[in-house]
This record gives C-alpha cells, sequence and structure tokens, in this order.
C-alpha cells in the first residue's frame, strides 16, 4: 500500500516536472527572498491584465484563488501603475517545504494567455530567512494576519526541556485532542475543533521550532477594537489540549490596524497604527520603527532623511510619506478633467519587549493610495509684444502625459509640427519629473485673427485647444486657453524676387490690408494699370502676385556700363484716407542688355547702342560721335559703345507736340579725313530720342537746365546705309523703346530761361503748333546769343518776362 502511494507521487511530480518547459524571459521576471516571504513579479506586458498562480508540492496541484490565497499565507496583487503581477508567499504558506525553519522552498505555475492558447511557465526558489526568528511575530498581510510563536518559550518557572516534550506530545495527539478557543470582547465561545477550525478558513500548524495561526480578516470570530481612535482588528485564538492530568494551552492573538491611510494637500499621504496594539502582541516597550516601501525596510533615521516624517503623538506612531518618495507609484487619470493618485506598497515594522522581555515583531504590509486629486495643467502666456510673436507655455504636465496636437483658431496641428506651418512647438524638460511645451505663432501667421480697432491699432487673437492623452491608454483630455495682443497696424510687406527678365513681387493678403494702397509712383496699382504698362498682375483672396518687365515705366537704373546695370523698382503703400506714403517696397536686381537708353527726368541721357560690325571692319572706335563730333563713347567693345550726355548738349534737336517734347540726337559712323572724323560724309547712324510729356513737364528746357516730374520715353533707331546728308527717308531697320521710371527731380537753373508749361492759357494751346514751328529755329540760334544778354536779362526780371513773351508771340 505504501508502496503504490509513493509510486502515484512520483508519477504526479514526473507529469509536472515534464508539462513545464516554457521559461519567463529573465527581463520580465523578478524573484527575490525576502526576511520573512518569498516574493515574484511579472511584468504585465509579458503576463495580460488575467495571470494567475499555481502553488505546487508533493501532493498535486493548487489554483491561488482569493480564498486560497487569505488561508494559504499568498498574496497576489496586479499593480497596473507600475506594470507588474505580484505574488507574496509567507515562509510557512501552505506548500512550501520547510526544513527546519531554515531553508524554505517554493513551487509555483505562472500561467498566462499568449494569442490565444494558455502557456503554464514553472518557477521556483529555495530561500533562507536572513535574519533570526523572534519568539513571537505578527504578520499583518493585505489579506491575512498570521502569527507564529516559537515552541520553545516555556511558562514562568518551567524548564524549557519539558515544555518542549507537553507541546509536541500534545500536538502530536489525535486532532480530536486539539481544541481551539475563539475569545471576544467580553465574550468567550465555545471550543471547536482543530477540523473545523480549518474549514471555517483557519490554519493552524507546527513546525520544527514554531506554532504557526493564519486567518482572513473579516472572520465572524474576529473583532474591530479602536484603540487610540485607530481602528484595529484582533483574532484571539486559545489552543489547548488535555494530556492525562496536564493541560496545555497556547494564546495565538493577531491584531493589526486597519488605519487605510489620509491624504492632505501638504503632499503627503498618513498612516497610523497604536503603539500597543493589543496586549499580548506588542509591549508597551517599543525599541525600533523600520519603514520602507516594496518590502525593503531602512531604520527611521534613514527614512526621515528621505523625507518621511515619523511621530509618536498620544501613544500612536503617525508616519507621513512624502508623495515624492522613491518607490512609490504615480498615475495620471482622466475623467472630465486631469486627476493623479500616489499609491505606495508600505511595509512597517516594530520591535518591542513585553513585560517578560519578550520581544515582539510586528510586520505591516500595505497599499496606500490617494484618492483622485486634481492634478491642473497650467498655461503662461509669455507674449512681448515688440517680437510680434506669440509665446504660450503650456507647463507642469507629468512624466505620463504628452501633447497630441494643438488647434489654432481651429485648424489642428499634429505634434511635431511640420515645417510647412510658421507655428513652432518645443517641449521644455522640467527638474520635478514634469515638462511643458512652449508654442510660439507669429502675430502676421495666417492662422492668426485680426480685427482693426480704432486709432489704427490691430488685436491679434488666438484661440488655443491642446489635445494631451494620458499614457499608455492614450486616454485625450484638453486644455484650452485664449491669448490677444495689440499692436499698431503696419503696412503691407511685399517679398521680391530677381530673375532676368525683371522683378518678381509677392504680397499674402492680410484681412487689414485694405487699409493701403499700393502705388507705383503717383498712381494706384490696378488692373488696368498694369495691362497699360506691361505688367503681369494676378489678385485674389490669398495673394497678389506682380511681375515687372524690365523696361517697363517705374523702373530707375544706375552705374549702367557695357557689362550691365542695376534697375530698382519700387511700390509704395499709402494710407488710403490720408494718401501719405507709409511704407516701400524697394527692389534692386543687376541686369544685363545689349541695347538701352535711359531718360532721366534731370535732363540726361544715357545709351547703349549696338552699333553695325562696320565699326571693327570699316573703321575703327575713333570715328564714332554724336553730331556734336566731340561727344564721343565714354566705353566701348567689339559692336557696343556707351554714352552719356546732358540732353540738350551734343548738337541735340527739339521737337514740340501737342503733348510731347522730344529730344533726338544721333550716333554716326565716320570715314576718317585728313585724320578727322567727318559728320557730313556719314554712311550709317543711330537716332536716339527722349520724349516727355507736356503735362508733367514743369519747365521747359531752353538754355541748359530741366526740370520735369516724370522721365522720358527713349528710342534707339538704327538706319540703313546712307550718303544723302543727315536725315534719310529711308525706313529704320531697328528701334528700342524703353519706357522708365516716374522719379520727380527738382532742379532750380542757376542761369534759365524758362516757361511754365502748365499755366499755358488755351488760346495758346490752339497755336501750339506754329509755336512748335518756331521753337527749332529759336533754340538753334539761342546759343549764339552774347553771355552777357543772359546776365543783363536775369537781373532785370520785368524786361526778361517781356522777352518771354515776345517769343510766345
Amino acid at each position: 500500500m505504501a508502496f503504490g502511494f509513493g509510486l502515484s507521487v512520483i508519477l504526479l511530480l514526473s507529469v509536472w516536472t515534464t508539462a513545464k518547459c516554457d521559461h519567463v524571459p529573465n527581463e520580465v521576471l523578478h524573484m527575490e527572498c525576502r526576511d520573512r516571504y518569498f516574493m515574484i513579479a511579472v511584468d504585465l506586458f509579458y503576463t495580460g491584465n488575467e495571470p494567475s498562480f499555481e502553488a505546487v508540492d508533493e501532493t498535486g496541484v493548487y489554483p491561488i484563488t482569493k480564498q486560497y490565497a487569505a488561508k494559504c499565507g499568498y498574496s497576489v496583487s496586479v499593480f497596473p501603475a507600475s506594470g507588474h503581477v505580484e505574488l507574496r508567499a509567507s515562509y510557512f504558506s501552505c506548500h512550501a517545504d520547510n526544513k527546519k525553519d531554515e531553508v524554505f522552498t517554493f513551487n509555483f505555475n505562472l500561467i498566462v494567455t499568449h494569442k490565444g492558447k494558455e502557456v503554464t511557465y514553472a518557477l521556483n526558489k529555495t530561500c533562507s530567512p536572513s535574519l533570526p526568528w523572534s519568539p513571537r511575530e505578527v504578520t499583518c498581510e493585505v489579506n491575512y494576519m498570521e502569527v507564529t510563536v516559537s515552541s520553545d518559550v516555556a511558562c514562568p518557572g518551567t524548564k524549557k526541556g519539558d515544555w518542549d516534550a507537553v507541546v509536541k506530545t500534545a500536538y502530536a495527539s489525535a486532532t480530536a485532542d486539539w481544541q481551539v478557543m475563539f475569545q471576544k470582547v467580553q465574550q468567550e465561545l465555545l471550543p471547536i475543533s482543530l477540523k473545523t477550525a480549518k474549514t471555517h478558513g483557519y490554519a493552524f500548524d507546527l513546525t520544527d521550532g514554531r506554532l504557526v495561526f493564519r486567518t482572513p480578516y473579516g472572520q465572524p470570530e474576529s473583532y474591530s477594537n479602536e484603540v487610540n481612535g485607530v481602528p484595529v482588528e484582533v483574532v484571539h485564538a486559545t489552543l489547548f489540549s488535555r494530556q492525562s492530568w496536564v493541560l496545555v494551552m497556547v494564546d495565538l492573538v493577531a491584531a493589526c490596524s486597519m488605519h487605510k491611510g489620509s491624504y492632505d494637500n501638504s503632499g503627503y499621504i498618513m498612516w497610523e497604527t497604536p503603539e500597543v496594539l493589543h496586549p499580548l502582541v506588542s509591549g508597551h516597550n517599543r525599541m525600533q520603527v523600520n519603514i520602507g516601501v516594496n518590502g525593503e525596510l531602512v531604520a527611521q533615521p534613514v527614512a526621515e532623511k528621505r523625507g518621511y516624517i515619523v511621530k509618536l503623538q498620544n501613544s500612536t506612531v503617525e508616519i507621513s510619506i512624502p508623495y515624492s518618495a522613491e518607490g512609490g507609484y504615480r498615475k495620471s487619470i482622466v475623467s472630465g478633467n486631469l486627476y493623479e493618485f500616489y499609491m505606495f506598497h508600505f511595509y512597517f515594522e516594530q520591535i518591542s519587549l513585553d513585560g517578560d522581555h519578550v520581544d515582539t515583531r510586528l510586520r505591516v504590509h500595505r497599499t496606500l493610495a490617494t484618492p483622485l486629486v486634481p492634478r491642473p495643467v497650467s498655461t503662461a502666456n509669455r507674449t512681448v509684444s515688440e517680437e510680434r510673436t506669440f509665446t504660450v507655455y503650456l507647463g507642469d504636465i507629468p512624466e505620463d502625459v504628452a501633447l497630441a496636437a494643438v488647434h489654432l483658431n481651429g485648424q489642428e496641428f499634429t505634434v511635431p509640427f511640420t515645417n510647412a506651418s510658421r507655428a513652432k512647438i518645443t517641449k521644455v524638460v522640467v527638474a520635478n519629473h514634469t515638462h511643458g511645451y512652449t508654442l510660439k505663432v507669429p502675430f502676421d501667421d495666417s492662422v492668426v485673427k485680426q480685427r482693426l480697432i480704432k486709432s489704427a491699432t490691430i488685436m491679434h487673437m488666438l484661440d488655443i485647444n491642446y489635445t494631451l492623452t494620458v499614457l499608455p491608454e492614450n486616454e485625450p483630455f484638453y486644455q484650452v486657453t485664449s491669448v490677444m495682443a495689440l499692436t499698431n497696424a503696419s503696412s503691407p510687406a511685399f517679398d521680391a524676387v530677381c530673375s532676368e527678365s525683371g522683378i518678381s513681387f509677392k504680397l499674402d493678403h492680410r484681412p487689414i490690408d485694405y487699409l493701403w494702397e499700393i502705388c507705383i509712383g503717383s498712381e494706384l496699382l490696378t488692373s488696368e494699370l498694369a495691362a497699360k504698362h506691361g505688367y503681369i498682375m494676378s489678385n485674389n483672396t490669398q495673394r497678389l502676385l506682380l511681375e515687372v518687365p524690365l523696361f517697363t515705366l517705374g523702373y530707375k537704373y544706375k552705374d549702367i556700363t557695357l557689362n550691365g546695370f542695376f534697375g530698382t523698382f519700387e511700390l509704395l503703400m499709402r494710407d488710403h484716407q490720408t494718401v501719405e506714403v507709409q511704407n516701400s517696397t524697394v527692389k534692386t536686381c543687376q541686369f544685363s542688355a545689349t541695347e538701352l537708353i535711359v531718360c532721366s527726368a534731370d535732363g540726361r541721357i544715357t545709351v547703349l547702342a549696338d552699333l553695325p560690325s562696320v565699326i571693327t571692319s570699316e573703321g575703327d572706335p575713333a570715328r564714332i560721335n554724336l553730331v556734336d563730333r566731340n561727344c564721343v563713347p565714354k566705353e566701348m567693345d567689339g559692336t557696343r559703345a556707351l554714352f552719356s550726355f546732358p540732353i540738350n548738349s551734343c548738337g541735340a534737336t527739339v521737337k514740340l507736340g501737342k503733348e510731347y517734347v522730344t529730344y533726338e540726337n544721333d550716333i554716326f559712323f565716320s570715314k576718317k579725313s585728313h585724320g578727322q572724323a567727318d559728320s557730313s560724309n556719314a554712311s550709317h547712324r543711330v537716332t536716339m530720342q527722349c520724349t516727355y510729356p507736356l503735362a508733367g513737364l514743369l519747365r521747359l528746357f531752353l538754355v541748359y537746365r530741366f526740370e520735369s516730374d516724370t522721365a522720358g520715353v527713349g528710342r534707339i533707331v538704327h538706319f540703313a546705309h546712307s550718303s544723302e546728308g543727315l536725315r534719310p527717308t529711308i525706313k529704320p531697320t531697328t528701334i528700342l523703346q524703353t519706357p522708365l521710371s516716374t522719379q520727380k527731380v527738382s532742379i532750380q537753373p542757376a542761369y534759365a530761361q524758362y516757361l511754365n508749361v502748365s499755366s499755358v492759357p488755351n488760346n495758346i494751346s490752339k497755336n501750339i503748333a506754329r509755336f512748335s514751328e518756331n521753337m527749332a529755329s529759336f533754340l538753334k540760334n539761342i546759343s549764339s546769343f552774347p553771355n552777357n544778354l543772359f546776365r543783363e536779362r536775369c537781373q532785370r526780371p520785368k524786361e526778361y518776362i517781356q522777352f518771354s513773351k515776345q517769343c510766345l508771340k
């Protein structure tokens, strides 16, 4: 019979051993032997949210359910905040292999589900307590109370050996000989057998050297009591056996503080326990208090250095744990708004002496957690209006919260922002385990709302909705704020780009742009004006694009050489009510051209002419001149010549029409005659003309000086070969016409005779044709007047005015 039982045990162990071939990876599993218990911790991401354990010994496999754990000395806790499941097993738990209270071997199965399949892992460990056993030890676990007393504690006056013999003999007797009686306040219950007590959930055991009693919380035989205002649960069991004429009785009392912890706004969670829980559990002589979290104890002075506060107040031990204490867990929760809670796996030890100088070691495991505490996220407007950028700081964000998106005036921007956006978001890490974000949005960004208020002041408005998520659940919540800033209204500013053919301007429209008008010179930029002058313009609700080809009206030129020149175009922004110019966009670009002519408003002609190849094949540069043969090029290359001279010099002629006045000169290519150039024998010429509108002419040139509020329109005309004088009737071969800028240049003449053309009466305008015919001969002969005549006329203004009227007649 014995052989059959042994064989069945061997077969069972063999099946258990071979079935558990899987192994939990070391990085997700942690097993550790502590002072009074064995601990297993496994990461939840590996086990899932519903792992389970089984206890294994030579008698079989036992699922560790909630009730079974409390009865047999196990506690299983799932900690989502820290991401692991934890099993704690008492060294005197039901299925631990105990060798002389010195070596304890544990065997467990961990059961998880992977991809729909249930997988079992075998876990085992052998532990030896690092501290010697005290005569009496009480453990207050989260789901049970356990008392162990040394079996060699003799009654006063009794020899130790005799006591050991009595206890062991009594315990070895038939179970029916042992009974237990539970005592309550002023009440004694009837004794029951150990077998009956075990069916009620109690556990009694006798090891080589200790008596063990274990009970779940809330048993019918337990009672609650308040000690110094602290709730205490007590189970008082008296174990006795009558052997012949000897009665053996042992008091096994378990008493634990049931304080659940409290908190306040000071950043601490508090826990309390009476200094004396029960006269048979802890004595009045408190020797030492040790405190810690996660099963690791430190002495009171060390704990206080870590921020713990330990007080003895009215015979009550009060312990305050800072939220920031190492080993605690913090979790953010979304419940409409953002909340948080703090949780500590608190471990407490109290060592005391009773009146018989027997020390008792009390250990308490408690999970202390705060309720949901509001955790507001702060926003701060750090905008400096002079920087013209909104700067908003979002702070006090916990580590397990991340920014996912930002809505700016309803437009969504995911984090991180793309480079296409002018808005920028930057993460800021703070030392107190929080972080924040700095948002920057320029005032003129298209996402910012703008409203014009009185005195040309602009209100910039930005509604911000931050979307934050709690990790790892990705539960969203929102932080909303609004910011505004006032600035003076600024005129539009164009972006300008150079090209080979001209200058391009771009303006992104703003809601306030209607406050300004865009002008070129004195003319308002419209689609009609663009078509008139050859500009290419497109204008929609988003932006204005303007392409200004080279040599169109509005350009100013400078530094003209054979290698190139600089062209400048200016757009003016003026107030639409006062018509005052408030800003301008000026763009200067370098260009090159084969030919060009510039007729400036101050009466100067600059010409770059492309001359026929006859210059190099039939002549030389010394033979090139204007009508006045003393006027020669400033620069020349193979076929091009550059001239720059006053409009009335170098033999220029003037043609006066009804609406325009034209100044004309010629470039001649002369053949040598006895070493001199002779324009009368010219065979080739290029004609240049500068035409000015009479309506814009302030002073009509008569002698040396000239004043106009508009530049002239230049033309270069190439004629074919001719030897019949200076004015051939042959049609021109090529014509270059360059309308130029409208820059107004006002030069006061020192010695000049002039007519104010704008004040000419209408009757004189009717005779303007006759005036034009006589003006040419008048100007041709004016240079022969004696110089003293001009001086004399200037000194006698009345006669000078009369002289001018004679000219008009």
